[in-house]
């Protein structure tokens, strides 16, 4: 059996590239999961984005901010500091976190964390699988990047003038 030129073989097929997904701060939707949260979450990709079983965001903690303590049936949670200063908790113990630390909660693990600090504390935070943390905040109240959240994202927070 001979292929056409025009068919491409099922090797060329699982070789061909897919465009990737682009995104910048302007295109993060913002949430609280509840009114009473001094943390936000912006979404940078989720199920609905990536048709992939992940949420990827950027947590943002007010001074004295902090997660619930909870836990996942299956997910992996991870997270790395982008600013600030922190604690996580996890089955009991804590650990201090700080500007460009990364940690990995295993599943199952109950877990929160912290903001120490007196300035914001800004996480990137990455769940796989998604384990519905995504709708989770999505059903959350509707907030928004403010221009401190837009300095730090873009890192000109970083720029020294001269």
């Amino acid at each position: 059996m001979t292929q056409s030129p025009s068919t491409p073989s099922a090797e060329a097929e699982s070789q061909t590239c897919k465009i990737p997904i682009v995104k910048t701060h302007q295109d993060y939707q913002v949430f609280r999961i509840s009114p009473e949260d001094r943390n936000r979450l912006a979404i940078v990709f989720d199920p609905k984005t990536a048709d992939v079983s992940l949420t990827y965001c950027v947590e943002i903690f007010e001074a004295g901010g902090e997660t619930p303590s909870h836990r996942h049936n299956a997910a992996v949670e991870m997270f790395y500091v982008l600013k600030g200063e922190g604690e996580a908790v996890c089955d009991g113990k804590t650990v201090p976190l700080h500007t460009g630390d990364s940690i990995l909660i295993p599943n199952s693990g109950t877990h929160e964390v912290r903001n120490v600090g007196r300035d914001r504390l800004y996480m990137l935070c990455i769940m796989v699988p998604n384990e519905d943390f995504a709708e989770l905040i999505r059903n959350g109240v509707p907030d928004q990047l403010d221009e401190e959240d837009l300095r730090v994202l873009s890192r000109q927070d970083m720029l020294v003038s001269c």
